[in-house]
């Protein structure tokens, strides 16, 4: 039986407008971005079988878009509403970082580096450059790795904070085991450039490890 053909009140597309796109299952938001399904399945069927398919909705929305394509009911139109969708996302996000704006707390600030960092299959190192009242000045992604890890250059980061007339910075990174643990190689980096920047008086505030759902605040464990 086709979504149009259910009784209103458990319609996905009419539920998240009467009551919220929290209440609906993973099925039932992919349902509503699907719009149809197949002949003979719905699109929530179609929802179903595609989460099984790729082993959840993070698999799926992170899939190769050659991957992405060849699954049933799927295709180039749908991967580049899919990817559109995610960067509105991420955008979405990203004004909590956007010039100008203060640092609220440290939870949410975590939490959007999360959001950015978390999906690259290899280590990106990111900083966030702040003025002396913890407003964003700018968010870059420096230096990219292989999945083993990333090559990072005191001396470049010393260079943007000063062409940012950084008065501090928040150093981030991404671990793509998922495990969110700093090495004995992220301590050595971070004490590398908390030096390097109290040279050209830049504090150094935190360095985040972000793994798959969660993330470490090195200054919070007493190694910043």
């Amino acid at each position: 039986m086709a979504i149009r053909d259910w009784p209103v009140g458990e319609r996905p597309r009419e539920r998240l407008i009467n009551q919220g796109a929290r209440t609906l299952s993973d099925a039932e938001l992919l349902a509503i971005f699907l719009r149809t399904g197949v002949r003979g399945r719905s699109a929530l069927d179609l929802a179903r079988e595609l989460l099984q398919r790729f082993g959840g909705l993070r698999a799926l929305l992170s899939a190769p878009r050659d991957t992405f394509c060849a699954a049933p009911g799927l295709g180039d139109a749908k991967y580049a509403q899919l990817q559109a969708t995610l960067e509105l996302g991420r955008r979405h996000l990203g004004e909590h970082l956007q010039r100008g704006n203060a640092l609220q707390s440290p939870d949410d600030t975590a939490r959007v580096l999360l959001a950015r960092l978390r999906d690259y299959p290899f280590e990106v190192f990111a900083v966030l450059f702040l003025d002396n009242r913890h407003r964003v000045i700018a968010f870059e992604e420096m230096f990219r790795g292989t999945i083993d890890g990333a090559s990072v250059h005191p001396r470049e980061v010393v260079r943007s904070a000063l062409g940012h007339n950084a008065a501090a910075v928040i150093l981030c990174h991404n671990h793509p085991s998922g495990v969110a643990e700093p090495s004995d190689a992220d301590r050595q980096i971070t004490a590398r450039l908390r030096n390097a920047l109290e040279l050209v008086d830049v504090r150094l505030l935190d360095h985040l490890v972000v793994g798959d759902q969660s993330y470490c605040s090195m200054a919070q464990r007493g190694l910043v």
